[in-house]
Formats: C-alpha cells, sequence, structure tokens
C-alpha cells in the first residue's frame, strides 16, 4: 500500500534516508514518483499467471471460460425453445443448433447459460429446480481433469487454509441453513476421506457416500463416540469414526431433524432438503476459488498418508527392484485400506507419482518425526512444490 502513496515525503534513498531529507531537487522526487506510477500502471496491465486449470485446458486446446462472460441464452418458444446469441440475435445456424442439441440441457432447467466456443471447457450452465447450479462440460475437459489431478494438488493444499476458515465461520451458523450443513459435510470429508456419494448410485446400487447417508447410518458407540456404518461402493462395508468431538455433536444434531436423510439443510421456506454432491462442490468452487471438488480431497489426502508412511519405510537393504516394489506395495495397501479402494486404484489415481520417487532417494526419511496432521500437510506442500521445480528444471534442459 505504501507504493501507491509515494511522495517527497516518504520515497526513500538506498539506505532509507528521504529522498526530499538530503536537498534533492523537487523534479528528480516528481521523476521518481511518475515512473513509480508508470511501473505500477504497466504491472497492472500484465495478465496474471495462469491458474492450474487455465494451463491444464490451453494445454488440451479448450479455452477456458465462465457463464459471467456473454454466452447464448435459451428462451422457451412454442413448445421447444430458441436462443439468442450475445448481440441478442435468434440463432440459426446448423452447426451451432447440433451443438447445443447436443448438450441435452434439461428442459426444465432455467437461467440457461451456453458457451458460444465450441472449444470452451466449460459448455453450458443452469439451474435445476431446486435452483441449484448444474454444469455441462467439454467432453475433453473430463479427460484432462482426470490426467492432471496431481497438477492441481499443491493449489489444493495451499488453498486449504482458507477453506478451513471459511468452515469454521459456517459451522457456528445458527439452525440447519445450508451453507452450515454444508460445512458440516465438508468438514467430514476432510477429516474422513470419504466419498461424496450419489443419489443414482444409492437408489440403484444402495450403495453410499456422504451425502446419501440414512440417519439408520450413524451409531453412537462406546465412549460417545460416534460412527458412520454403511455399505460403499463396490459394496465395501465402512466403519468411520468421527474423531473431532466438535463436528461429532454436530452431526448427531442433525439427526434430529425429520425425515431419513442425515444431511438435510432449512431452505429460506423453512423447508428440509437435503444435501447432494452438487451443491458440496459448488460450495467448494466458491469458497476455494478454484474448480476442486470433493473427490480432491481423497487425492490430497492419499497423497498426504503415503508420504507419512513412507517417511517412516526405511529403504531396503538390498535395494533391489523386487524389494522396493514390496516396501511401496505395502504402504499403498495402507492407503487403499483408507480410503476404500483397490491397490492398483489407489497408486494410479490418489498418491502423487513423486512421492515414490522421492521415498527412492532417501529424501523422505528426515520427515519421520513430524507430528500433528498440520505439519504433515505442510510437509507434503514443500516436497511437493520442491518436486515439481526439479521436474520443471529437467524438462526445461532436454533438447527440444
Amino acid at each position: 500500500m505504501q507504493e501507491r502513496h509515494a511522495d517527497s515525503r516518504n520515497v526513500q534513498g538506498d539506505k532509507g534516508v528521504s529522498i526530499a531529507a538530503v536537498g534533492r531537487p523537487r523534479v528528480c522526487v516528481a521523476l521518481l514518483t511518475r515512473r513509480a506510477r508508470c511501473d505500477r500502471h504497466t504491472a497492472s496491465m500484465s495478465p496474471p499467471p495462469a491458474t492450474p486449470e487455465k494451463a491444464a485446458a490451453r494445454a488440451a486446446g479448450l479455452r477456458y471460460v465462465d457463464d459471467s462472460q456473454p454466452g447464448y441464452q435459451r428462451r422457451r418458444a412454442g413448445k421447444g425453445f430458441s436462443y439468442r446469441d450475445p448481440a441478442g440475435h435468434v440463432v440459426r445456424d446448423a452447426e451451432v443448433l447440433a451443438r447445443i442439441r447436443s448438450l441435452a440441457v434439461p428442459p426444465a432447467y432455467t437461467d440457461v447459460w451456453i458457451c458460444p466456443w465450441p472449444n470452451g471447457h466449460l459448455q453450458a450452465t443452469g439451474r435445476d429446480a431446486r435452483g441449484r447450479k448444474q454444469y455441462r462440460y467439454h467432453p475433453d475437459w473430463a479427460r484432462v481433469r482426470g490426467e492432471g489431478k496431481f497438477d492441481r494438488i499443491i493449489a489444493f493444499g495451499e488453498a486449504l487454509p482458507k477453506l478451513r476458515r471459511h468452515l469454521r465461520n459456517d459451522l457456528k451458523r445458527a439452525g440447519f441453513p445450508r451453507e452450515k450443513v454444508l460445512a458440516i459435510v465438508v468438514a467430514l470429508l476432510a477429516e474422513t476421506l470419504v466419498r461424496v456419494g450419489n443419489e443414482t448410485y444409492a437408489r440403484e446400487n444402495k450403495s453410499f457416500g456422504l451425502t446419501t447417508l440414512r440417519n439408520r447410518h450413524l451409531a453412537l458407540v462406546a465412549g460417545g463416540r460416534v460412527q458412520m456404518r454403511f455399505r460403499g461402493k463396490s459394496g465395501q462395508h465402512h466403519e468411520v469414526e468421527i474423531g473431532d468431538r466438535q463436528l461429532a455433536r454436530q452431526v448427531r444434531s442433525i439427526q434430529q431433524l425429520p425425515g431419513q436423510a442425515l444431511f438435510q439443510y432449512r431452505d429460506d421456506d423453512g423447508t428440509l432438503q437435503p444435501v447432494d454432491s452438487g451443491e458440496v462442490n459448488d460450495y467448494l468452487r466458491e469458497v476455494m476459488g478454484e474448480e476442486f471438488t470433493a473427490k480432491d480431497f481423497r487425492t490430497w489426502g492419499g497423497t498426504v498418508e503415503a508420504l507419512r508412511a513412507f517417511a517412516a519405510t526405511e529403504l531396503p537393504e538390498p535395494a533391489s527392484k523386487t524389494a522396493l516394489a514390496a516396501a511401496q506395495r505395502e504402504v499403498v495397501c495402507k492407503v487403499a485400506d483408507l480410503l476404500g479402494n483397490t491397490p492398483a486404484v489407489c497408486r494410479k489415481a490418489y498418491i502423487d507419482p513423486s512421492v515414490f520417487d522421492g521415498w527412492e532417494r532417501g529424501e523422505l526419511v528426515a520427515l519421520a518425526g513430524l507430528r500433528g496432521p498440520r505439519q504433515w500437510e505442510q510437509a507434503t506442500l514443500r516436497y511437493l512444490r520442491r518436486a515439481r521445480r526439479v521436474t520443471a528444471k529437467v524438462s526445461r534442459s532436454k533438447p527440444r
């Protein structure tokens, strides 16, 4: 802030002495002030650094967009719809109309926005019957997000303190408004790493995640502890204890609401509404400022737990390929058990590959003395940043 108010009274010389105090001509001070203003103006014109999402979209040949930009609007026309371009003209181009129809935006959606560019990473948004915002992404974006899941893990870890501050405020809200119940669900995601859940899976497969849990899935066990007991994906049985006592009390309180769904909130009319995964992901986007989803908690948590386990695992002697593979398999199985995945899926999708390399190079043993989850999170962030810098340096040094 000081730079914005620089004048002859506070412009400093190399040793911190006021330039005006040593009698320097006023024209020089004015010149320096104008130069500072010019520098600030130039800096303000510089484009902000690309986020991981924007970089990933660009690498895939996609254009990173959002629905605050001008786009096509859908309007009711008889029994169907017409579409208007940003200038308000009716869209008649057959190719554009074919792309719009291929998005299959449900007729019941309102406030429909459609991307004007066929290569936009986000192709459409709209509000469903309950007013929840829904998204339609470019087919290539799903592939990019799958391949680039580890590229954004650092940004996710860096955004966690901001999320936690927001959660603390929302958890203090009186009653059970939408923001508070979503904060409870997100806090549980962060602590337990349980899947967020999907109503279709719950209905068709009788498998559950956080947002689809029923009141019957919550159990009070010895010592006043609270457990979530449910059948998860692939029929796997879960018994997950809520370690945070205050959070456990919040969940017990919400269980007293009428209805079968565990996580419900009262809308503006006082009507109870069940939480769904889309609302959870919207909450994360709004609070964290990036396109993170509930699944990122599992990727982050799996990587932190793997780094922690590897730090406590000595390199075998001799370090043969077989011995290294066996030790890695043991760690992966431990993380897979925590996440409820098979070891193969866990290794491929939930543990950053650089953690394996760091262990083989003996870089993780120095972390063995760390205590507490926050220390391990910070250590994971530092390690991942360093690993990315090394990878980038090696990549730049390769002949093109």
